[in-house]
């Protein structure tokens, strides 16, 4: 019984290390080092706040070859399918018939996979690597990766093109708002 008192020790002291080691609870600022806040703004639906955006990146703006961490912090409670219903509905709005409705049914499949339930104080983060694809973070914990560059510059659209549905909420995020 000694015996396994004993390795439950030393694992549960070899998780805990590992949990709280520098690495573990970097999340994903270990993908964008030197990252720093290039713009926030809230968005808002019928007048109600329903969250936080920041947008962080190494560089001084966004082009393709930029990496960058787009963080949303919730105001409301919001369910996981609903989420990914909107995020489905604003890239077939803003990319059309470029993409198909298998492409979206595999988007929609690797969305439910990366998004969940949210609440007040929910972080979800969504990371854009160039050439590569995207990470997507639960608070500081990597939730999923996806390696669909496609993927990733349509669902990245929502927020950072030109056809966003909140061009405010864009400019501030790009830190071009003339407010």
């Amino acid at each position: 019984m000694k015996l396994f008192s004993r390795l439950t020790l030393l694992v549960t002291s070899m998780l805990a290390v590992l949990l709280l080691s520098p690495a573990a609870l970097a999340g994903w600022h270990t993908a964008l080092a030197n990252a720093h806040l290039l713009g926030a703004g809230d968005f808002r639906k019928f007048g109600f706040l329903v969250y936080t955006a920041r947008l962080y990146t190494p560089a001084d703006h966004l082009d393709d070859s930029t990496p960058f961490a787009l963080e949303l912090t919730y105001h409301r409670s919001i369910k996981g399918d609903a989420l990914v219903d909107a995020s489905i509905n604003e890239i077939k709005r803003i990319q059309g018939s470029a993409v198909s409705a298998e492409q979206l049914q595999r988007w929609r499949e690797q969305m439910q996979q990366s998004f969940v339930d949210v609440e007040e104080g929910s972080r979800l983060t969504g990371v854009f690597l160039p050439g590569q694809g995207a990470q997507f973070y639960v608070g500081d914990q990597l939730k999923s990766e996806i390696k669909d560059l496609t993927y990733a510059k349509a669902f990245f659209a929502i927020w950072l093109d030109p056809r966003s549905r909140d061009p405010d909420l864009r400019a501030q995020l790009l830190g071009t708002s003339k407010n």
